[in-house]
């Protein structure tokens, strides 16, 4: 440890020391907190007298040798006998004294005989007689024992005319400072020297001569915050932060720093010692309740032990200056005492009427529920620490009085409620509470809110049946408070779970999706997703689910019910709004450290990237999800990450990772609900990207049979005929394939474009090259409606193929031009045949190298719809404009571009290299005229 900021007080020592020198003697008393560097300063201070020859003798007292007679002036002889020694091998005078030795052993000089402490300080006086100054330099000289003490003041009265100074380092804690050697020593003529703590200046010059550089200021600040310039805390703190990192930054607190708290704490009084102990354990309570009661000691006493720790470095005011020197202190106590510490805190606290979280603190590392109080403050601390998103002391306190508790009704509500708590981060953890409740929840043994809680967790394992009956069961609500919960619960039941109604008896009154009157009220987010369902999807039916999601308020009962919205407004052909809002949700649940949440967010998320053709993202996410909680926590939902990733990694052709995915074990009751069939529809898929498309026909013909013995509403989102139309296709069944196309699309209104859009391409795929063009013209019209890029680009590739196969080549180009875009966009392969992107070798490009002729951007809409083989007739529908407008257009692009009819349309459009027609007229609602 090096010296800094003391310049002053070794000036001061040299001086002293000067003066001896002269035959002045001279006492200095250095005064200072523990840890001031006194004993440093002494260590300094002696090191610059080496070159002068003086004799040197130290010694150090302590409370241990306090009941020791003359136990520092022994030390101090043996000094002066071994100096002797080394200057004078024979024996000499001092070494065959017998008053030498005799002083050292307390038989023969009781406490207080004047000749033990006369003899033994005339002894190292002559020290003092030779040519060489003698210096004595005694450390913790409060401590010393009394008849060391008279030695100390013999040697100063018949020293003063000889070359003797004596330097005694003591404490300046009061209670020390009363101490009757530093009283003694205070009433001799002295000089004093008062080590302060170090300043911000002197502690950045100790960090630059650590790291050989100046350091920011930020740094310099951090350290004397932690210390308030304790030098040893400093330099602890050093230690550890040199030892974990090879740069010196922020304070780093490790087992340096504890060790050097524990040694300023055990440097002063019991009292003291038992003071700190409570003020760590109280933590921010600690200047607002009386820390005496705690630590057995008045007012008075309190105060002083406050005043030694805050100069010692350790406190500010009544805190500690860092945690992990509260953390020290509390480790450092016998583990029982620090258990009835805090037992004695929280009584004081429910007593003095604190805020429960903070009593409910204090009974948890008591481990105590006082009779009478205890359950209750604990359980309205752990409602608080879960409103604070602190799922881990929620869990805690009401544990805690689930151990204790011998009511079976209460037992039931606290297992409710710790379930509901740690299901936010592991579903998994919740298990043990809830399975012994099925039987309770279904004989309306819980409240409404804890069957509700019940009735999740069996959907959740895939227990579908069971939670049916229990709706059932629950349908007679006895308030609309009550009434809303089954509500929401059934709603999710038969749409995100995607299982049959009630097996037995009628449906459930008023839980029909469809209906716009459920109990959960018109204006509820079922109410809302229900219209988005059941009827025909337009932007403001999307629009009015957004904005509901906005508003809602993410807890344990209607995480799905968030969840679903959002696949239903990205399976009504609005991905972006979905994206958009589950972006937000997804942030509230990171900022809540909701694990279970982000889970499942982050699975949706990545489904409307994969809705969005963005397959990367989708993979991606969908990975991300499935990281985030064991297998195990995940139940039947673990189908929904699994089945988008396997769907993105076959689409990326990444075939490899998707079979690794499908290695994955799957809970058997999945396939009861909506995930094991998205499950199967990706392996499926997969199975057709890898020629084995039997096995695929057989996935999708097994979604089917699950899809119609469930409930057969959801067949309108899941294109399952339009799966099978495709594993025909790739086996040879054509008119197959054709029927199941033509089935699809036969379903009523509420499917999603996507979904048709799908069905019109297959169908296409088994037509004649010109029917087959205007089939997949009308697909990416839907796919772009819907967003898909990626289906959009395999749809421009059929679409190319079609014409090429017609003979149509410059058309072709035109249009796998736009495949090879979208598949781009979609970082994928182009699906198009590279010759095809290829310019044409032209007789007349020379002509071409003229430049683009200058079209309007009603132009090139019309021109690059015309290009593509829309008639004027489609063009008009399509941009909500006349046919006479698009006559007109048409007829000044002809003149522009120098072409006799749209058949040359193509070819003329390749020549001017206008490569991005497609972006100029892809808006759905854009206007020609």
């Amino acid at each position: 440890m090096h010296l800094f900021g003391r310049t002053r007080e070794l000036r001061a020592l040299g001086e002293a020391f000067t003066d001896s020198a002269r035959g002045h003697g001279r006492l200095v008393i250095i005064t200072g907190g523990h840890g001031s560097g006194k004993t440093q300063l002494v260590h300094e201070f002696l090191t610059t007298l080496n070159s002068t020859g003086a004799h040197i003798l130290t010694g150090t007292a302590g409370s241990a040798e306090r009941d020791h007679p003359m136990g520092l002036a022994g030390q101090l002889l043996r000094a002066a006998q071994a100096e002797c020694a080394m200057s004078h091998p024979a024996p000499s005078a001092v070494h065959s004294s017998p008053d030498v030795r005799r002083p050292t052993d307390p038989a023969h000089q009781p406490v207080g005989a004047p000749a033990g402490h006369d003899t033994a300080a005339e002894t190292l006086l002559r020290l003092a007689g030779g040519d060489r100054p003698l210096v004595i330099a005694v450390d913790d000289a409060h401590a010393m024992d009394r008849a060391s003490l008279q030695t100390i003041v013999h040697l100063l009265h018949r020293g003063r005319s000889r070359r003797v100074l004596v330097v005694c380092a003591t404490s300046g804690h009061l209670g020390e400072t009363r101490s009757p050697a530093h009283t003694e020593l205070l009433r001799q003529p002295h000089r004093r020297v008062r080590l302060a703590p170090l300043s911000e200046a002197s502690v950045g010059e100790l960090l630059a001569a650590q790291a050989g550089r100046a350091l920011p200021g930020h740094i310099r600040d951090a350290y004397h915050r932690a210390t308030a310039g304790s030098p040893l805390l400093v330099h602890a703190l050093l230690d550890d932060s040199t030892h974990s990192a090879p740069e010196i930054g922020l304070p780093v607190a490790g087992a340096a720093y504890r060790q050097a708290v524990l040694s300023l704490l055990h440097r002063g009084e019991p009292g003291h010692v038992r003071v700190a102990r409570a003020l760590a354990a109280l933590g921010g309570l600690a200047g607002t309740v009386p820390v005496g009661e705690l630590a057995g000691t008045t007012p008075a006493g309190t105060q002083e032990a406050v005043d030694v720790l805050n100069s010692s470095g350790l406190l500010d005011g009544h805190a500690f200056r860092h945690p992990t020197a509260a953390a020290a202190v509390l480790e450092d106590m016998d583990a029982v005492a620090r258990t009835r510490l805090h037992g004695r805190i929280a009584h004081l606290l429910y007593r003095s009427g604190a805020p429960a979280v903070e009593v409910a603190r204090h009974l948890r590392l008591a481990d105590l529920v006082p009779a009478g109080w205890g359950a209750g403050i604990l359980r309205t601390a752990a409602e608080q620490a879960l409103a604070a998103d602190d799922v881990e002391r929620c869990t805690d306190y009401l544990g805690l009085v689930l151990r204790d508790c011998a009511d079976e009704r209460e037992r039931h509500a606290l297992s409710v409620a710790l379930a509901r708590a740690q299901w936010r981060t592991n579903p998994a953890a919740a298990t043990p509470h809830l399975e012994p409740l099925r039987e309770a929840a279904l004989a309306g043994e819980l409240s409404m809110r804890d069957a509700a809680t019940v009735l999740r967790y069996l959907l959740w394992q895939g227990d579908t049946e069971l939670a049916a009956q229990a709706v059932a069961t629950l349908v007679h609500a006895q308030s609309p408070a009550d009434a809303q919960i089954v509500a929401e619960v059934e709603f999710v039941r038969q749409w995100f779970y995607g299982v049959a109604l009630p097996g037995k008896g009628a449906p459930v009154a008023g839980l029909d999706p469809r209906r716009r009157q459920a109990h959960a009220g018109t204006g509820g987010l079922a109410a809302r997703v229900a219209a988005l369902i059941g009827g025909e999807a337009t932007d403001d039916s999307a629009a009015a689910v957004a904005q509901a999601l906005q508003g809602h308020q993410l807890d344990h009962l209607n995480l799905e019910l968030a969840a679903m919205s959002l696949l239903a407004v990205a399976h009504a052909d609005r991905p972006a709004i979905a994206a958009d809002a589950c972006d937000a949700l997804l942030e509230r649940a990171v900022e809540r450290r909701a694990t279970t949440w982000q889970a499942l967010l982050g699975s949706i998320r990545a489904e409307i990237a994969l809705l969005q053709g963005d397959v990367t993202t989708a993979s991606q996410g969908a990975l991300a999800a499935l990281g985030t909680l064991r297998a195990e926590s995940w139940g039947v939902l673990i189908g929904l990450p699994l089945s988008t990733a396997i769907s993105a990694h076959t689409a990326l052709g990444s075939y490899d990772e998707a079979e690794e995915l499908l290695k994955h074990d799957v809970p058997e009751p999945m396939f009861r609900t909506v995930f094991g069939i998205q499950y199967l529809r990706a392996r499926g898929h997969h199975f057709l990207a890898t020629d084995r498309p039997f096995a695929a026909l057989g996935d999708f013909e097994t979604c089917g049979r699950l899809l119609r013995e469930g409930n057969p509403s959801l067949q309108k989102g899941i294109p399952w005929r339009s799966d099978l139309a495709l594993a025909n296709l790739r086996i040879g069944k054509a008119r197959t394939a054709r029927e199941w196309a033509e089935e699809q699309l036969r379903l009523p209104g509420g499917h999603s474009s996507r979904a048709r859009a799908m069905a019109l391409r297959l169908l296409a795929a088994t037509c004649k090259p010109h029917r087959r063009a205007s089939l997949l013209r009308e697909s990416i019209d839907l796919l772009k409606a819907c967003g898909d890029r990626y289906a959009l680009a395999q749809a421009y590739a059929d679409l190319s193929a079609a014409h090429y196969e017609l003979g149509e080549y410059a058309r072709a180009r035109l249009v796998a031009r736009q495949a090879a875009r979208e598949a781009e966009a979609c970082r994928i392969e182009s699906p198009v045949d590279a010759h095809l992107l290829e310019d044409p070798v032209r007789p007349d490009s020379a002509d071409s190298d003229a430049g683009p002729a200058i079209l309007s951007d009603a132009e090139c809409r019309v021109a690059g719809l015309a290009a593509l083989g829309y008639t004027n007739r489609e063009i008009s529908a399509r941009l909500h404009v006349t046919i006479s407008t698009v006559e007109q257009h048409l007829t000044r692009v002809y003149r522009k571009l120098n072409v006799a009819n749209r058949s040359e349309l193509p070819s003329k459009m390749l020549d001017h290299r206008i490569p991005k027609l497609s972006d100029r007229w892809a808006g759905t609602h854009s206007s020609a005229g």
